[in-house]
C-alpha cells in the first residue's frame, strides 16, 4: 500500500492504459498517448501471452533463494496463493498485488495486516485480486480492439499514433492472438487439486465466464484485423478447420460448465467465427472483380479447394453465412466447375435459414451506432447480400427474412449513403421488388426506406423516391366491372376514373384516371394482383391511410389499419428527427397526429405501438415548436390536466382536481398489466422536450399535472412495475430523472415568480417533502459495488447503451437533481425529509454519506465520483452533521482513496479539482474530516509547546506539490488544479487552522512557491486570460494579506519578508495596479461580452483592494513607502473608478465602480494625499447622479464621501476650487430630491405606524422604511458635502446663486420639520442642522436661512424631541456619551443655530430668538438647573450651548425685558445659581469625583474601558488604568464646567450696570438693574436654598486663581489645551471681577440697603480684594496667560471698551488697575 504514497506502481496496469486511450485521464496530448503506447508496446504485442505461467513448481517457488522480486513481507503468503490460484508468474504476481493494493484495495495499511492474518478474510482478498486480474486481462484486449477500431478513422484525434502502433503490431498480431484463442479453448478448467482450495464451483464458473469473454474479445480483434488486412487462402483454410473442430464455439472443452448466463457469449463466439470466415473470403472485392470481369485478380482464384470441408457443414446455424459466401466465391471464380456441389451447398445454407440467422446475428452483436464490431459486421454482410441478390434470383431466396436482414444491415449509418450511390444494384433490387408490391404490402418498402434514412442527403432521396411512385399494386378477389382486359387476362384497362379511398367529398384522396393500364401479376381462383401503371405521390397516399384509420377507429378494421399506419409514422418520425426542413411538406401528416392520438387513446383496446409512434413524432416537433405542439396537444385529452385552477402548493401536491388524462388511464389499464412501456417512454421524452422548450408561464402551468403524475405516480413506484423486457425499468428511471433535471435547470426567466406554484418550485417541494425524494435517495444508494457488478456482467459490445451505462447515467442524474434541490430549496428552519434521508445514520453503517464517499472507488466513468463528491460538498455545507462521523471505520480508507486519486499523475483533472473543492468547504464546515485529511502529527517537543509535522497520509503533500513553481505548466498541474490548491490554502488561513498554517509557513520554499503567480505576467485583459489564473492570483493576495494582518510584523517568516521586498523591488505594485485598472476598464468597455469572467475579475480586484488597504497600516512590512509609487497607485484607483462609473450601464460595471470607490475613500483618508482629483470626482459624480437610482445609492454615498475627504484635505492646504459651481449644483439637486423623497417616506411610515398601533401589533421590529436614514446614506452625506462646499465658498458667490435656482432650503427645512414631529430620520436631521449652522456663520447665509422662516419651521416641532410631561418635568437628562447621534444632540444643534443666527443677524433676528426662548423656556431653565444633579458630558454640553445662546440674547436686555420679563428674571436667577454650582463643583474636586462615580458611571469615556485586557496580570495594572481613565473624565468635566462658568459670567455682565458708567455717572437709574447677588460672604454651598452671594463671586475668583497656580506647579509641557485652559481661567476671573465690582457699586448706591450693610460690604470687599490682588500680582509677575481673545469664545463682545477688552493688548495691569481703583473707592 506504500505504493500509493510513492506514486505509480512499477508497471501501470492495463486498465490505466485503457482509461488513457479513451481520453478519460489527464494525458490528452498526442505525444503523451504515443509515449504510453510505446511504454506498453510489449504488452499489446504479446496480448494475453504477456501474463506468464510460473517458472517453478509451487514448492520450489516457496523455497527458492534468488527470486527476482521479493514480495512485501506481509503479502508474502498472499503472493504465493495468487501465484497458485491464477497460475501466474511470481514476479507478475507481486506486481499484480502491488497494483491491486494501489488501485483497488479498499482499506488501510493497518487493515491489510489484519486481513492477511485471518484465513477467511485473506481468501476474500484473493478473490478480489483475481477479479482485478481478470479485468486487467480484459482491458488489455480492449486496448488492442480500440486501436484497431480507430487507426484508420480520420476524425479520431489520435489516429496517427494508433496507426503507427497497429503497423508495428501487424506482423504477429493474428498468429499470437490465434494461438492464445486456441489455448483458451483447450484450457482445462482449474480444480481445487491443481489450484488450491480457493477453486470452489463458483470460482470455476467465474473462471470459465472469463475464458469465454477473452475468447470473444480475441475473435473480435481478429475479425477487425481482417476487415483491414487481407487473409491468405491458407489462413482461411486453417481458420475454417479450427472453427469446424470447435463447432464455432459450441464444442467448448469445458462445455459442461456452460449455463444459461453464458449462452449469449457462446453465441457471440459463433457469430464472430462465422464473420471471420466471410470477411476472409473478401466478397466485396469479389463483387468488384465480377463486375469488371477480372476475377483472376482475386486472391482465391487459385485457391485450395475447401469444398470437402464445407460439404461437411450444415448442422449448426453459424455455418449459413460461410456456405453462402463460399457458393458466391465458387460460382464467380469457377462457374463451369462442379455446379451440383454449389447447388448443394447453397441449398444447405437456405435450409439453415441464413437470412434469418444474419438478422439475429446483427442484433446480437449490438445495435448502438458507435459499436465498431457491429458496424464492420454490417459492412461485411452488406457486401454478401448485395452480391447474393445480384447473382441469384430473388424468388429462390427467402423474401421476408431477406428484407429484415437488409433493414438490419442498412441501419449502419454509412451504408445508407453507399446504397444511394448505386440504388439499382445489389440491395437496390430488393427495394425495387418491395416498391412493386406497394401499397398492397406497405410494410416492407417503408421498413427499407426507414433504414435508408441516415442523414440529410438520404432524407431528400427517400422523400423524392416516395413522392414519385409509378406503380400502384392492388389485389382483387373478383374482377371488377369497370375493367376491359385482354383475352389472356395479362393486361387490364380502367374504363372509368376511380377514387382509391372511400373518403368523403373534399378530403384528400387519390384519383386514378380513366384508361390507366394494369399488369396482372397473379391470377387465379384466389383472386388477382394487378400492378397499375399510375404515377402518384405516396405522401398523399399516407395522408389517406391516416384518414382511413381515423374513420374506422371504432370498427373491427382498426387493427389491420394500424398495421399499415405504424410504418408510416415511424418513417415520418425518423425523417423529421434527421432533417427538420422537410417537416413543412409533411404537414398534412403531422397535423393529423393530434386527432389520431385523441381517437386511438379513447378506444377500448388502444393500439399501444401506434400511439407510441404518434407521441414520438410529436416529441420531435416539440423540439422545434413547443408552443404549437402544446396548444394542439392540450385539446386532445391525452395529457394529464387540472380541472380547477392551481393556486397553491398544498393543492398541487394533494393532486386535488387533477385528471390523469388518456395517457394516465392507458398506463394503469394497459401498459402496467402487460409490462410493455412504449407509450410511457415516449410520454416522458415528450414532456422533457416541452420543458426544455422554455414555454411561457401559462403553458408551464399546464405541464404541472403531467409533472405531478411523474412525481407522484411514477417515480416512487416505477421499480415495482411488471417488466417483460430487460433494461426497460432502468431506462424509465433515467428518463424520469432527465425530466426533473431539465426542470431544475430551467432559467428563472422561464419561470415566473408568482405566488402560485411553478414547475420548478413543484419539483423542489415534491422531492424535498414527498416519497419522490426517497426514490431519488434510493437510486443514489445503489452504491459502487452494484454498478461494478452490472458493468462486469454486460457484454463489451453494449457500447454506450449497455445496462451499466444507463445505470451510471441514472445515478449521475440523481446526484445532480439532489444537488440542485438542496441548492434551490427555499431556506427554512425545519429539516426536510429529503435532507433527513440524506444525513440520517441508518443501522449497520447504512447511511448515504458513506455510500456517496465510496463512489470514489468507481473507475469506469470519472463523472460519477465527481458528481458524488460535488453532492458531498453541498451536504457538508448545508447539513448539520459530521461527515467524518458518518464515515465511521471506513474514514481512513476513504481518505486514502481520495488522496490516491488526488496524487495520481494520470487521474482526470476534474475529479482532482472537485476533491480539493470538497476539502476547501470542509475546512470551514467539517472540522473532524479536515483533521483526518490534514493528518498532522504532534512532534515530541518541550512540554506545553506543540509542534506539528505533516503526516504520511496528509493532503498537504499534494497541495504543496501543486503550488510548487517547478510543477507549473506540467500536464498534471493545469491552472484549474493550481487554483483549487490555492483555494484550499486560503480556506486554511481564513478559518485560522493554526496547526496546519504553522506547518506550512515554515516549509522550505513555501512562500516563494505561493507568491510565484504574483510575479508572472498575465495576458492583457483584452485577450482572454484563463479566469482561474485571475482567481489564483486573488487567492495568493488574500493569503498574504491575512498573514500580514494576523501575525505581528516582527514574527513574519523571513522568506515572506524577502518575498514582499522582492515584490516591491520588482515594481510589482505598479504592475498589479496597472493590471487591475486595465481589467476594470476592460469590463467597462466590453459591457455584456466581458461579463463571462466577471466573478473572477471581481475576486482579483477585491483581493488587490485588501492588499492596498493593509498597506496603509503595514507600509513598512509591505515596503510600500515611496511617495511616487503611492501616487501612481492612487491615480490608477481613481482612473479605474472613473472608467467604471462614467458610463455606468451594466450591473457588473457598477459593482466594480463601487468597490474601487471604497478603496479610493480609504486611500484618501489614510494617505491624506489629494492631488488634483476634484475634476475627475466631479465628472464621476455627474454620471453617477444620472444613472439608475436603485443601483447607485451606495456608490453615490461613496463618491460624496470621497469629495468630503478631498475638500477637508484641500481646506487644510487652502486653494481655490474651479469645480465649485458645478459641484454645488449637482449636490444641491441631490439634496433637494432626497429631502423630498424622505418627506414622502416619513409620511408613509408614520401612517403605517398609526395603523400598526391601532391594530395593537405584536411586531417588535422597526418598520423597514427607516432604512432610508443612515449615517452613511446618500442624503446625509450629500448634506455634509453641501456643508463642506458652502464652507469653502466663504463669500457665497456661488452657493447663493445655486440656492436661488434650486429650492434646497425649503425642501430640507420641510423634511426637518416632519422628521422632528415624527422623531424619525435622526442622521438626516443632524446633517441638515450642520449645513444650516455652516450657512448661518456668514451674513448672507444667515439671512438666507432666516428668510426661509427657520424658527417657524423648527421651533414647535422641536418640542417633541424632549417630551415635557404634564407636571412640567421633562425626561431626565441623558447620560449617554455626547458623541453618538441622539435627539438631545439635535436640540443642542438647534440651540447653536439660534445662537449663530442671532450673533450674525443681531437685531434682524431678535424677535425670532425671543420666540424660540419663549417656547423652550422650561427646557432652558431645567437645563441650567440640571448641572447640579447630572454632570454627564452631554448634559454639560447642552448647558454650554444654552448659556452660549443666552449670552447672545443678553445683549438685547431691553427687548427681552419688554417681551418676556418673567423669563428674564428666572434666567438671571438661574444663571446666578449656575455660577454658584460651577464654582462649588470646581472648588471641591473630591465632591465632583464622588458625584461622577456614584451617579454617572457613563461619564467615563468608553474607550479605555473597552480596551482593557480581559485578564491583567496584577490588580495594580488594572487599577492604574482605571484611575487614569477617571482622571481624564474628571478633567473633561472640569473643562466643561469652566466653559459654562465663563459664559455664565459673561452673560451676567450684560445684566449688571456697566462699570465705568456706574462709577462715573451719578444719576444712573439703578431700578433698571436687578440685584443679582445677596449681601453675604459665605463660601458657596451645594444647597439650592442658599442664595448666590458676593461670597460666590469671590470664591469663583479664588477657585480660578487656585487652578492657575496648580497648573503652574505641575510644570507640564505647555500644550495647546493647557494654554487654552489658562486663558479661560483668566477670562473667568476678569468677568467675575467685572460683575463683582458692578454689583458692589450697585449695592453701595442703592438707597434701600442699610448703611450698616454697606459698611460691611466695604470692609469685606476691601480685605478680600486686597488679598486677591496681591496673589494676582505675584501671578502676573511670574508671567501669566493672556485673557482669551476672540479665539476661544468668539461670542464675547463686551458692549463698552472696558479694561478687560483691552487686556489682551496691554498686558494685565488694566484689570489690576480697575480692581485697585475700586478698592481705593471702597476704602475711602
Amino acid at each position: 500500500i506504500t505504493a500509493r504514497r510513492k506514486g505509480p506502481c512499477l508497471t501501470a496496469g492495463s486498465r490505466e492504459l485503457w482509461t488513457i486511450l479513451l481520453g478519460r485521464s489527464a494525458l490528452r496530448e498526442p505525444a503523451q498517448i504515443e509515449g504510453e503506447l510505446d511504454r506498453h508496446w510489449d504488452r499489446l504485442h504479446q496480448g494475453l501471452g504477456y501474463y506468464k505461467p510460473p517458472r517453478y513448481s509451487y514448492s520450489r517457488a516457496s523455497s527458492h533463494a534468488s527470486r527476482p522480486v521479493a514480495p512485501p513481507p506481509l503479502g508474502n503468503r498472499c503472493a504465493k496463493m495468487l501465484l497458485l490460484s491464477q497460475n501466474l508468474d511470481e514476479q507478475q504476481s507481486v506486481q499484480l498485488l502491488q497494483c491491486y493494493l494501489q488501485e483497488d484495495y479498499r482499506g488501510t495499511r493497518d487493515s491489510l495486516k489484519v486481513v492477511l492474518k485471518d484465513e477467511r478474510q485473506s481468501q476474500t482478498l484473493l478473490l478480489k485480486i483475481a477479479d482485478y486480474y481478470y479485468e486487467e486481462r480484459m482491458c488489455l484486449l480492449r486496448c488492442v480492439l480500440l486501436l484497431l477500431t480507430y487507426f484508420q478513422d480520420e476524425r479520431h484525434p489520435y489516429r496517427t499514433e494508433y496507426s503507427n502502433c497497429v503497423n508495428k503490431l501487424e506482423k504477429d498480431l493474428v498468429s499470437n492472438y490465434q494461438s492464445q484463442f486456441e489455448n483458451l479453448f483447450k484450457a482445462e478448467a482449474p480444480t481445487w487439486e491443481t489450484h488450491g482450495n480457493l477453486m470452489s464451483e463458483r470460482q470455476v464458473s467465474r473462471w470459465f465466464m472469463q475464458c469465454l469473454r477473452e475468447q470473444s474479445l480475441l475473435l473480435e480483434i481478429i475479425f477487425l484485423y481482417y476487415a483491414y488486412f487481407e487473409m491468405s487462402p491458407s489462413d482461411l483454410l486453417n481458420f475454417t478447420k479450427m472453427f469446424k473442430e470447435q463447432g464455432f464455439g459450441l464444442r467448448q472443452t469445458n462445455r459442461h460448465l456452460v449455463d444459461k448466463s453464458m449462452d449469449a457469449l457462446v453465441d457471440r463466439i459463433g457469430y464472430l467465427s462465422s464473420l471471420i470466415l466471410v470477411e476472409g473470403m473478401d466478397i466485396d472485392f469479389l463483387h468488384k472483380c465480377a463486375l469488371e470481369d477480372c476475377t483472376e485478380q482475386h486472391q482465391f482464384s487459385g485457391a485450395p479447394d475447401m469444398d470437402q470441408v464445407l460439404l461437411t457443414f450444415g448442422d449448426i446455424p453459424h455455418h449459413g453465412p460461410v456456405l453462402l459466401a463460399w457458393v458466391l466465391l465458387r460460382h464467380t471464380l469457377r462457374p463451369d466447375e462442379s455446379s451440383p456441389v454449389i447447388r448443394r451447398i447453397g441449398n444447405t445454407a437456405l435450409q439453415l435459414g441464413v437470412f434469418k440467422y444474419l438478422s439475429t446475428m446483427l442484433k446480437g452483436l449490438g445495435v448502438s451506432g458507435n459499436n465498431c464490431t457491429a458496424s464492420t459486421a454490417k459492412m461485411c454482410i452488406y457486401g454478401l447480400l448485395s452480391f447474393v441478390i445480384t447473382s441469384f434470383e430473388e424468388e429462390s431466396l427467402q423474401g421476408s427474412h431477406l428484407i429484415e436482414a437488409a433493414c438490419d444491415v442498412l441501419s449502419a449509418p454509412s451504408l445508407a449513403e453507399v446504397f444511394w450511390e448505386m440504388p439499382n444494384r445489389g440491395l437496390g433490387m430488393i427495394l425495387d421488388s418491395a416498391a412493386g408490391m406497394f401499397p398492397h404490402k406497405i410494410g416492407p418498402l417503408l421498413q427499407l426506406l426507414t433504414a435508408l434514412v441516415s442523414n440529410k442527403s438520404t432524407v431528400k432521396k427517400v422523400y423524392n423516391f416516395l413522392d414519385k411512385m409509378s406503380f400502384y399494386t392492388q389485389v382483387y378477389k373478383h374482377k371488377p366491372n369497370d375493367i376491359i382486359s385482354k383475352d389472356d387476362e395479362t393486361l387490364w384497362r380502367r374504363q372509368t376514373p376511380k377514387l382509391l379511398y372511400p373518403l368523403g367529398a373534399g378530403q384528400t384522396n387519390l384519383w386514378m384516371p380513366q384508361g390507366v393500364l394494369g399488369q396482372v401479376m397473379i391470377a387465379g381462383d384466389q383472386g388477382y394482383m394487378v400492378r397499375w401503371d399510375y404515377s402518384y405521390s405516396a405522401w398523399t397516399l399516407f395522408t389517406c391511410e391516416v384518414e382511413m384509420l381515423l374513420h374506422v377507429v371504432s370498427t373491427a378494421d382498426v387493427i389491420a389499419h394500424c398495421v399499415r399506419v405504424k410504418p408510416i409514422l415511424d418513417l415520418v418520425h425518423k425523417i423529421i428527427s434527421i432533417d427538420w426542413t422537410v417537416s413543412d411538406c409533411l404537414l398534412p401528416l403531422t397535423s393529423r397526429l393530434y386527432m389520431l392520438l385523441q381517437r386511438l387513446t379513447s378506444v377500448i383496446n388502444p393500439p399501444v405501438d401506434v400511439i407510441a409512434s404518434c407521441v414520438n413524432c410529436l416529441s420531435v416537433l416539440a423540439a422545434r415548436m413547443p408552443g404549437k405542439v402544446w396548444s394542439s396537444l392540450h385539446h386532445t385529452g391525452f395529457l394529464p390536466f387540472a380541472s380547477n385552477p392551481l393556486t397553491d402548493m398544498a393543492q398541487c401536491i394533494s393532486a386535488e382536481g387533477m385528471k390523469a388524462g388518456n395517457y394516465g388511464n392507458l398506463l394503469v389499464q394497459i401498459e402496467q398489466p402487460r409490462g410493455e412501456y412504449a407509450v410511457t417512454i415516449a410520454f416522458l421524452r415528450l414532456i422533457t422536450t416541452l420543458v426544455k422548450g422554455q414555454l411561457g408561464s401559462t403553458e408551464s402551468k399546464g405541464l404541472i399535472p403531467c409533472v405531478l403524475l411523474v412525481l407522484k405516480e411514477m417515480l416512487p413506484t416505477y421499480h415495482k412495475w411488471r417488466y417483460n423486457t430487460h433494461g426497460v425499468r432502468e431506462r424509465i428511471g433515467c428518463y424520469i430523472l432527465e425530466l426533473i433535471h431539465a426542470i431544475l435547470n430551467l432559467s428563472p426567466e422561464g419561470e415566473d415568480r408568482g405566488s402560485s406554484p411553478t414547475l420548478q418550485s413543484l419539483c423542489i417541494y415534491s422531492l424535498a417533502n414527498t416519497e419522490a425524494g426517497q426514490a431519488v435517495v434510493n437510486i443514489m444508494a445503489v452504491g459502487v459495488d452494484t454498478i461494478d457488478v452490472v458493468l462486469a456482467a454486460q457484454p463489451s459490445s453494449c457500447g454506450s447503451e449497455g445496462p451499466g451505462q444507463i445505470l451510471i447515467q441514472t445515478v449521475k442524474l440523481a446526484f445532480s437533481v439532489t444537488n440542485n434541490v438542496i441548492r434551490l430549496k427555499p431556506p427554512s428552519d425545519a429539516v426536510s425529509p429529503l435532507e433527513q434521508a440524506l444525513t440520517q445514520h441508518g443501522g449497520h453503517g447504512g447511511n448515504l454519506i458513506i455510500v456517496l464517499a465510496k463512489y470514489i472507488y468507481h473507475k469506469h466513468d470519472p463523472a460519477l465520483p465527481r458528481l458524488a463528491i460535488q453532492l458531498l460538498k453541498r451536504l457538508a455545507t448545508v447539513a448539520p452533521m459530521s461527515v467524518y462521523a458518518c464515515l465511521g471505520n471506513d474514514a481512513a480508507a476513504i481518505r486514502d482513496a481520495f488522496l490516491a486519486r488526488l496524487q495520481s499523475k494520470t487521474e482526470d483533472m476534474r475529479i482532482k479539482v472537485m476533491i480539493l473543492e470538497f476539502l476547501t468547504v470542509a475546512v470551514e464546515t467539517q472540522p473532524g474530516l479536515i483533521e483526518l485529511f490534514l493528518n498532522l502529527e504532534v512532534k515530541d517537543g518541550s512540554e506545553g509547546s506543540k509542534e506539528f509535522l505533516v503526516g504520511e497520509w496528509s493532503c498537504l503533500h499534494v497541495v504543496l506539490d501543486l503550488i510548487d513553481s517547478k510543477q507549473q505548466g506540467k500536464y498534471w498541474c493545469p491552472p484549474l488544479l493550481h487554483r483549487a490548491a490555492l483555494a484550499f490554502l486560503l480556506a486554511l488561513w481564513q478559518d485560522r487552522r493554526d496547526s496546519a498554517i504553522s506547518v506550512l509557513r515554515t516549509k522550505e520554499r513555501f512562500w516563494e512557491n505561493l507568491t510565484t503567480p504574483l510575479f508572472g505576467t498575465l495576458a492583457p485583459s483584452a485577450d482572454t486570460t484563463e479566469p482561474c489564473v485571475l482567481e489564483a492570483c486573488a487567492f495568493v493576495m488574500k493569503i498574504i494579506g491575512l498573514e500580514i494582518y494576523y501575525v505581528v510584523s516582527g514574527s513574519l517568516e523571513q522568506s515572506l519578508k524577502d518575498g514582499l521586498q522582492r515584490f516591491s523591488n520588482a515594481r510589482r505594485y505598479d504592475y498589479w495596479s496597472q493590471y487591475v485598472k486595465s481589467l476594470v476598464c476592460h469590463v467597462a468597455e466590453t459591457e455584456e461580452e466581458g461579463i463571462c469572467y466577471f466573478p473572477e475579475t471581481q475576486m482579483l480586484i477585491s483581493a488587490w483592494r485588501m492588499l492596498l488597504i493593509l498597506s496603509t497600516t503595514h507600509a513598512e512590512v509591505m515596503h510600500l513607502t515611496e511617495d511616487s509609487t503611492k501616487l501612481k497607485l492612487f491615480m490608477d484607483v481613481l482612473d479605474g473608478t472613473k472608467a467604471a462609473l462614467t458610463k455606468p450601464t451594466s450591473v457588473p460595471c457598477l459593482r466594480l465602480g463601487s468597490m474601487m470607490a471604497t478603496l479610493l475613500i480609504i486611500l484618501l483618508k489614510q494617505w491624506r494625499r489629494s492631488p488634483d482629483i476634484l475634476s475627475p470626482l466631479a465628472l464621476i459624480l455627474e454620471s453617477v447622479l444620472q444613472a439608475d437610482q436603485q443601483m447607485m445609492d451606495r456608490t453615490k454615498a461613496k463618491i460624496f464621501s470621497a469629495l468630503i475627504s478631498v475638500l477637508q484635505i484641500q481646506g487644510l492646504n487652502g486653494g481655490d476650487i474651479s469645480q465649485l459651481p458645478q459641484l454645488l449644483l449637482s449636490v444641491c439637486e441631490t439634496v433637494k430630491d432626497e429631502a423630498l423623497a424622505l418627506i414622502d417616506n416619513t409620511r408613509h411610515m408614520s401612517r403605517m405606524g398609526d395603523m400598526l398601533e391601532q391594530e395593537d401589533s405584536m411586531e417588535t421590529d422597526s418598520p423597514r422604511g427607516l432604512q432610508k436614514d443612515q449615517r452613511d446614506g446618500v442624503c446625509v452625506l450629500a448634506l455634509h458635502l453641501a456643508k463642506e462646499l458652502c464652507r469653502t465658498d466663504e463669500d457665497g458667490e456661488h452657493w447663493v446663486l445655486v440656492m436661488r435656482n434650486v429650492p434646497v432650503l425649503p425642501s430640507v427645512l420641510s423634511a426637518v420639520e416632519i422628521s422632528l414631529r415624527c422623531k424619525h430620520n435622526l442622521y438626516f436631521t443632524e446633517a441638515a442642522l450642520h449645513l444650516l449652522l455652516t450657512l448661518a456663520r456668514t451674513p448672507q447665509g444667515a439671512a438666507a436661512v432666516a428668510g426661509e422662516r427657520v424658527v417657524q419651521t423648527i421651533c414647535l416641532p422641536l418640542l417633541s424631541v424632549y417630551e415635557v410631561s404634564s407636571n412640567g418635568a421633562s425626561q431626565s437628562f441623558s447620560r449617554k456619551s455626547q458623541d453618538s447621534a441622539c435627539w438631545p444632540g439635535v436640540y443642542r444643534l438647534c440651540m447653536s443655530l439660534m445662537e449663530s443666527l442671532l450673533k450674525t443677524l443681531r437685531y434682524n433676528f431678535i424677535n425670532e430668538a425671543l420666540d424660540f426662548v419663549g417656547v423652550h423656556q422650561e427646557r432652558i431653565l431645567q437645563c441650567l438647573n440640571a448641572v447640579r444633579t447630572v454632570q454627564s458630558l452631554s448634559c454639560l454640553d447642552e448647558a454650554d450651548h444654552t448659556v452660549g445662546f443666552l449670552l447672545q440674547l443678553s445683549s438685547f436686555c431691553k427687548e427681552w425685558q419688554f417681551h418676556l420679563p418673567n423669563l428674564l428674571r428666572d434666567v438671571q436667577i438661574n444663571l446666578c445659581y449656575l455660577c454658584q454650582t460651577c464654582t462649588y463643583l470646581l472648588h471641591s474636586k473630591k465632591m465632583l469625583h464622588h458625584y461622577l462615580q456614584s451617579k454617572n458611571g457613563e461619564a467615563l469615556p468608553p474607550g479605555p474601558r473597552a480596551q482593557r485586557p480581559p485578564q491583567t496580570s496584577s490588580k495594580d495594572a488594572g487599577g492604574g488604568e482605571r484611575e487614569e481613565a477617571e482622571q481624564k473624565a474628571l478633567l473633561a468635566v472640569q473643562c466643561s464646567l469652566l466653559k459654562i462658568l465663563s459664559k455664565t459670567l459673561a452673560t451676567l455682565q450684560h445684566f449688571t450696570p456697566d462699570c465705568c458708567q456706574i462709577l462715573l455717572d451719578q444719576c444712573m437709574d439703578l431700578a433698571e438693574y436687578r440685584t443679582l447677588f445677596v449681601l453675604s460672604f459665605t463660601t458657596p454651598a451645594f444647597d439650592p436654598d442658599v442664595a448666590p452671594s458676593f461670597g460666590t463671586l469671590l470664591a469663583t475668583i479664588n477657585v480660578a486663581l487656585g487652578m492657575l497656580s496648580e497648573m503652574e506647579k505641575k510644570k507640564e509641557p505647555a500644550s495647546l489645551s493647557i494654554a487654552s485652559l489658562a486663558s479661560l481661567l483668566m477670562f473667568t476671573m476678569e468677568n467675575c471681577f467685572y460683575v463683582l465690582i458692578s454689583q458692589a457699586v450697585r449695592c453701595l448706591k442703592d438707597p434701600t440697603i442699610l448703611p450698616r450693610d454697606k459698611q460691611r460690604l466695604k470692609q469685606e470687599l476691601s480685605s478680600e480684594l486686597s488679598t486677591l490682588l496681591s496673589s494676582l500680582s505675584r501671578h502676573f509677575r511670574r508671567g501669566s496667560p493672556s485673557s482669551p481673545a476672540s479665539g476661544l469664545l468668539p461670542s464675547i463682545q463686551p458692549k463698552t471698551p472696558t479694561p478687560s477688552s483691552k487686556a489682551s493688548h496691554e498686558g494685565h495691569e488694566p484689570i489690576i488697575q480697575l480692581v485697585q481703583a475700586f478698592v481705593r473707592l471702597v476704602q475711602r
